[in-house]
């Protein structure tokens, strides 16, 4: 390790051996672990920058210079690569980040759970690696972020922009023109719509001080070609806020579902805020199979709809269901998976803590004509008693979707106890799920793995185990 001025220690020719949590990646030096951050790959050959040492066992490191590149690396497709935070992996390789992500998988199951595992099934890849999310937000703001390149060409900056967050620093946006990530008329709409709000002075909104006009802009595209836009405001400005409405309404006939908020907390979050419709629908549809699904402006839908698709019949076939099954569906949200199952089920039973998602849950069954689907709303581990098994059918099948936190211990205490034939655990984290399969082991063994990629170009990656009962 080499000492630079202002104390700055840098070691040279580190070999990137692997990839990390959380999208970093991995070295040795000094017998500790050094994790790195930003676009590295493993088999560079780099030079860091030590940002940190923690309790004498790993180094936190950033790369600034690189001696020879890896030949898992790809070149990436988004001028913003490296900056927004977001596609940290467009510099992997497809075919590398689905390896990682099975080992991942593999890893955590095995080191965490410490259970007897089946061989894991290959990942199931996404077939589109862009434009593959239905949902993006984006932010209005008064403070945007500026690239070196663009501080540097001696032009005046504009300090208004439209787009991402940037990492860590929730009052800097990085102003986007283009995003690969959702689908058209996503990168037309925002683009049009900063142009207007500029035409009009209308002003950004700033995130420190709390004022400012425009605040956010939500976009939702439906596989079925439905268009939602829900525009945030943090003024109650009626003439204006319909001058924006106008303008939508206009310029985007797609636009199937034309939605504000006026929003004047000191967050963006608008789950507490009331939508208001200005035109079209208050809701796009998404069809998976010969199921009609209703979103609403505050509905909770798996963001790669394809993807979801293809996770949701990786869990229905784990079910092995026959038409006599009970099926109990835990963490249920709107019911996407319980009415995915419900036609090869004697009946399903969705139980989520959000109410809200309970009633779109209700409507989803009822456009599909799915009588045979129920839903309660509640904390899981209080409404799983004898008195609600009783009344609705012991489970023979119990499939469950937790959060990232995965599942409260006391809820897999009353799994243990219901005693189901077969559990479906989908998880988005693995390391998650593998703790709670360690606790399942009392009574259950797992007998199929099949992680499923839904975002490509990040380190996430679903998970689907199938556990039956010993």
């Amino acid at each position: 390790m080499k000492n630079y001025k202002k104390n700055r220690q840098v070691v040279e020719n580190l070999l990137i051996e692997d990839f990390a949590a959380e999208g970093k990646c991995i070295a040795k030096f000094n017998g500790a672990v050094v994790f790195i951050e930003g676009s590295a790959a493993p088999g560079d050959v780099v030079d860091v920058e030590i940002l940190a040492f923690k309790k004498k066992k790993f180094y936190e490191a950033r790369v600034i210079d690189t001696h020879s590149l890896s030949d898992k690396r790809a070149t990436p497709f988004c001028s913003y690569f490296g900056t927004c935070g977001g596609c940290k992996w467009q510099h992997i390789k497809y075919e590398e980040q689905l390896q990682f992500k099975w080992q991942q998988v593999n890893d955590h199951l095995h080191r965490i759970a410490k259970v007897d595992l089946p061989t894991i099934e290959p990942i199931v890849p996404s077939k589109e690696t862009t434009f593959y999310r239905n949902k993006l937000e984006f932010t209005f703001s008064n403070f945007r972020w500026f690239t070196q390149d663009e501080m540097g060409d001696g032009t005046e900056l504009d300090r208004d922009a439209l787009g991402f967050h940037i990492p860590k620093r929730f009052d800097r946006i990085l102003d986007i023109e283009k995003c690969y990530l959702q689908p058209d008329p996503s990168n037309e709409i925002r683009n049009e719509l900063k142009a207007f709000a500029k035409s009009k002075g209308f002003r950004f909104y700033d995130q420190k001080n709390n004022v400012g006009f425009v605040r956010n802009v939500i976009l939702r595209t439906a596989n079925t070609g439905d268009v939602m836009v829900i525009v945030q405001f943090a003024e109650p400005n009626m003439e204006d806020i319909e001058a924006t409405m106008e303008f939508l309404k206009g310029r985007f006939p797609q636009i199937t579902s034309l939605q504000y908020i006026i929003n004047t907390k000191g967050n963006d979050s608008y789950y507490d805020q009331t939508a208001i419709l200005y035109g079209g629908k208050s809701y796009i549809e998404e069809r998976m199979e010969n199921l009609t699904f209703r979103v609403g402006p505050k509905s909770f839908y798996q963001t790669n709809s394809d993807q979801a698709y293809e996770l949701y019949k990786v869990a229905r076939e784990f079910a092995q269901l026959t038409g006599n099954e009970h099926v109990y569906d835990l963490y249920t949200g709107t019911g996407t998976i319980a009415n995915f199952v419900a036609h090869q089920a004697k009946s399903v039973v969705g139980v989520e803590y959000v109410a809200e998602a309970i009633e779109d849950a209700k409507i989803n069954a009822q456009i599909n004509g799915i009588t045979n689907a129920r839903f309660y709303a509640g904390d899981m581990k209080n409404v799983l008693n004898e008195e609600f098994i009783q009344a609705n059918g012991h489970p023979d099948v119990v499939i469950t979707d937790p959060p990232r936190a995965g599942m409260d211990e006391p809820v897999v205490r009353t799994l243990l106890r219901m005693e189901p034939t077969k559990i479906v655990y989908v998880s988005c984290n693995s390391a998650t799920q593998a703790r709670d399969i360690a606790w399942l082991d009392e009574k259950y063994a797992v007998t199929k793995v099949r992680p499923v990629d839904m975002f490509p170009h990040t380190h996430h990656v679903e998970n689907v185990v199938l556990l039956e009962k010993k």
